[in-house]
């Protein structure tokens, strides 16, 4: 059975619906320690990197099984950003976005036995539509704090769709995580029936 190096559940949910037998393992990585240790590279890079470390992390204390681990982050005008820090800092958040194109990107990769064995990163581009200072705080007063674990401070499944004129990129990417391109790596693992 599949471990999910994850506590996202939104990342549980599609893994449910998809039909996909797992057991949740929450990874321990220090994100922000290991995303200033690469430096100034590029976002993908970044979000590779801290999948690999979670599903790295949880492979080594799991022995002969298979983990999944996934991240997202967000880039506007070349500027990242993780899940806000509070509340107000998530306001601040949705300001900057605010008329921007929001670009996602979702990592994901599988190891075993502390080895990587498959990753993938895919982008799904959010333009944001110009949001006033009385949205922002109707928006916040109605999805804080469920927002506070989400990059990008949404959740599409909910109110968040309404942050956006257009997307353009994989529904499950914007969710948080590449599944079709996972679902086809657990076929090649011999997790799913291919």
């Amino acid at each position: 059975m599949l471990v999910l190096a994850s506590q996202s559940a939104s990342r549980k949910a599609m893994l449910e619906a998809a039909g996909v037998a797992f057991e949740p393992c929450p990874a321990h990585v220090d994100e922000r320690a290991l995303e200033a240790g690469l430096g100034n590279v590029s976002p993908d890079t970044v979000a590779l990197a801290l999948a690999e470390a979670k599903a790295m992390a949880v492979s080594r204390e799991q022995p002969g099984r298979l983990v999944l681990g996934s991240d997202s982050l967000v880039e506007v005008e070349g500027q990242r950003f993780d899940k806000p820090a509070s509340k107000e800092n998530a306001a601040d958040h949705l300001r900057f976005f605010s008329g921007r194109t929001m670009r996602l990107h979702s990592a994901a990769a599988l190891a075993r036995d502390g080895v990587v064995v498959w990753r993938h990163h895919a982008v799904a581009q959010l333009a944001v539509r110009p949001l006033s200072e009385a949205f922002i705080a109707s928006y916040l007063a109605a999805e804080w704090p469920a927002v506070a674990g989400c990059v990008g401070v949404f959740r599409i499944e909910g109110l968040g769709v309404q942050l956006f004129d257009a997307i353009a990129g994989d529904h499950f990417t914007v969710l948080g995580m590449p599944l079709l391109a996972v679902l086809g790596a657990l076929r090649e693992q011999r997790e799913l029936a291919a």
